[in-house]
Formats: structure tokens, C-alpha cells, sequence
């Protein structure tokens, strides 16, 4: 897994060199056509996704749907989805109902794009377009890397929908920032989660798929019950569940939510409630100068990987091999 963490840099590298070929792949989609976007993947493909929903809603406009595959699978219902832009973020490209849901929203009319590591994957078959991860081989379990590039190339391909120019720019800019998260220590968080019953993970709009994401890796490699929650719904009736013994884990990025983030974070500490929070000028984590607000939560998931992996280790937990899981999982 940590060597796996400091990989992501270079295949975000080659991500961002594939530009024209995702140039390419934008002016295939007809995006003016579509009514929807809809987006598709299980496990951290689909906090990928979640990160993904936030970042077409706000830079094309568009609405976006989660898919449930078990619509198609087992309660075999297709449904209509005539000049919807369908993306399915898979790693493996392997699970039985990742194909079957990419099959259906192709067969009803949708534009199907893969976002996969396997590109010879049944998944990536089943597509229209494909946009390749290229993260090599993935040992470990708990996937980190092709997460990294799983959010990268859709933001990549956003970029190219959407002609913008400042995302590209903070793309370009991303490996850099990936390699430099890598010197962020953020083991004073280690601490609380040893005594921690469990764990809340918290941020807005964009930073909602890290923090999901993080909380699973917390459940995955540390075995402690983690929520990946908006900090806006940690206003409301989790918030009854936080006491001493439940560290709250928070992104602040510098966008339009960044204000309510704050405001959470003083009423919390005020509260006595263990804070880490990185981003902003109240942050307790390291954290670098802040940068494009739809690549800074991607960055984000460099230290709080190594942290994971780390503490890890010191409880003689092994990252890369969770108990009772495996590499892929088909679910039907």
C-alpha cells in the first residue's frame, strides 16, 4: 500500500498526457444532448463517483443520478436511458453488475464511458469510450492509487467538456502536488484513533468523496466503524452521536463551502470534540498551499493514506492484506 501511495504521482502524470485523446472522446459525447449524467461504481469507484457527481453538477450543469445496478441485475428492470451520459468507474472492470448496468444503459441509448484500470475488462468491452487509469498492477487490497487516477481522469474529461481551462491548469499542476502530500505527517491523528469507538470523517460538496472514502479505509485496514459524512449533515442528527471517543476527521477546501466548515469547526472544538482538520487557517493538519478546489481533495487522500497504512503497522495490522476481503469482489 505505501508504495502503491507513491505511485499515484506518475500515473496521474500519464493521465494528464492523454489529454488529446480525451479531447477526442468529449467531442464523441454530444453532452449538449444529454439530460443527465449518470454514474456507476461500488466501493471507492463509487466515491469516485460521488467526488465525480459534484464536479459535473457544478462545472457542466448537469444532473447526475447514482446508478443502482441491482435495478438491472436483480430486480431485472432496465431503464430508459436515451442520450444520458453514463460513466461506470470500476478498477477491475470485472463485477458481473458493472457489466450488466453498462450493457443495459448502452443497449437503451446512453453514452457509455469506462473509467477503468483493466482496459481489456468485461466492463470496458461493454462501453462505448473507454479512459484508461494506466496504474499497473495494484497488490494490495485496500486500492489507493487507481482511486487517485480514477478521480483524475474524470476530472480530465470534465475539463474537456467543460473547455476549462483553470481545471486543466490545476491538472497539470497535480503530480507535483501528489508527490509533495507524500512529506505530509499527519500522525497526531493517530492518537485518538487508538482510543477512538469510532470515527467520523467530514467535508462539502467536493471533499464528500474522500471523506467517504476515507472512512472506509479506516473501517478496511484499522477495523474501526468510520462514517464518511457531509459536514453539513454533521450539523443534524449524527452530530447527537459525537462524543470523546469519536474523532472527527475534516477537509476544509477554499470554495463556496468553506465558511460553514469553518463555522462547524470552532462549534466542535468548543465542544471538546477531537478535531483534525486540514485545509484553511484554522487547519491542525499539514497541509500544502491551497490550489484548484476540484483537485485539492484528490490530493487530500495522499496523507490520509500514509496515516492509515502507518498506524497500520504500529498496531501489527497488515494494510495490505484486511482480513476476510479480497482484491475483487463481484457482486451481482
Amino acid at each position: 500500500m505505501a508504495s502503491e501511495i507513491g505511485e499515484s504521482a506518475d500515473v496521474v502524470s500519464r493521465i494528464v498526457r492523454n489529454r488529446r485523446a480525451l479531447a477526442e472522446i468529449a467531442k464523441g459525447l454530444r453532452i449538449g444532448c444529454a439530460p443527465l449524467c449518470v454514474l456507476c461504481g461500488r466501493g471507492s469507484s463509487g466515491h469516485a463517483g460521488v467526488f465525480l457527481r459534484y464536479l459535473i453538477e457544478t462545472r457542466l450543469g448537469l444532473p447526475v443520478s447514482a446508478s443502482a445496478p441491482s435495478v438491472t441485475t436483480a430486480f431485472r428492470t432496465p431503464l430508459v436511458l436515451r442520450d444520458a451520459l453514463f460513466i461506470v468507474v470500476s478498477q477491475s472492470g470485472r463485477s458481473p453488475d458493472l457489466v450488466a448496468a453498462t450493457r443495459s444503459a448502452r443497449a437503451t441509448g446512453a453514452r457509455t464511458i469506462a473509467i477503468v484500470n483493466t482496459t481489456s475488462s468485461p466492463v470496458a468491452t461493454a462501453a462505448e469510450f473507454v479512459i484508461p487509469i494506466e496504474a499497473g498492477a495494484e497488490h494490495s487490497i485496500a486500492a489507493t492509487k487507481t482511486v487517485i487516477g480514477s478521480m483524475a481522469a474524470g476530472a480530465a474529461l470534465i475539463a474537456e467538456l467543460a473547455e476549462d481551462q483553470a481545471l486543466r491548469s490545476a491538472l497539470d499542476r497535480l503530480p507535483d502536488r501528489l508527490d509533495r502530500a507524500l512529506a505530509l505527517d499527519w500522525s497526531e491523528v493517530s492518537d485518538d484513533l487508538a482510543k477512538a469507538s469510532a470515527v467520523f470523517v467530514a467535508a462539502r460538496g467536493l471533499g464528500l468523496g474522500w471523506a467517504r472514502e476515507i472512512a472506509l479505509k479506516l473501517s478496511e485496514i484499522l477495523r474501526l466503524p468510520a462514517i464518511g459524512v457531509s459536514a453539513a449533515e454533521l450539523q443534524h442528527g449524527p452530530r447527537a452521536a459525537l462524543s470523546s471517543r469519536t474523532p472527527v476527521i475534516m477537509m476544509r477546501i477554499m470554495d463556496e463551502t468553506a465558511a460553514t466548515v469553518d463555522a462547524l469547526a470552532n462549534e466542535l472544538r468548543a465542544q471538546e470534540i477531537a478535531l483534525h482538520l486540514c485545509g484553511g487557517p484554522h487547519g491542525s493538519l499539514p497541509w500544502l498551499q491551497e490550489d484548484d478546489p476540484a483537485t485539492d481533495p484528490i490530493t487530500m487522500l495522499v496523507p490520509a493514506y500514509r496515516v492509515i497504512e502507518q498506524t497500520a503497522r504500529r498496531w501489527g495490522y497488515d494494510p495490505d492484506r484486511p482480513p476476510r476481503l479480497s482484491k475483487i469482489t463481484e457482486t451481482f
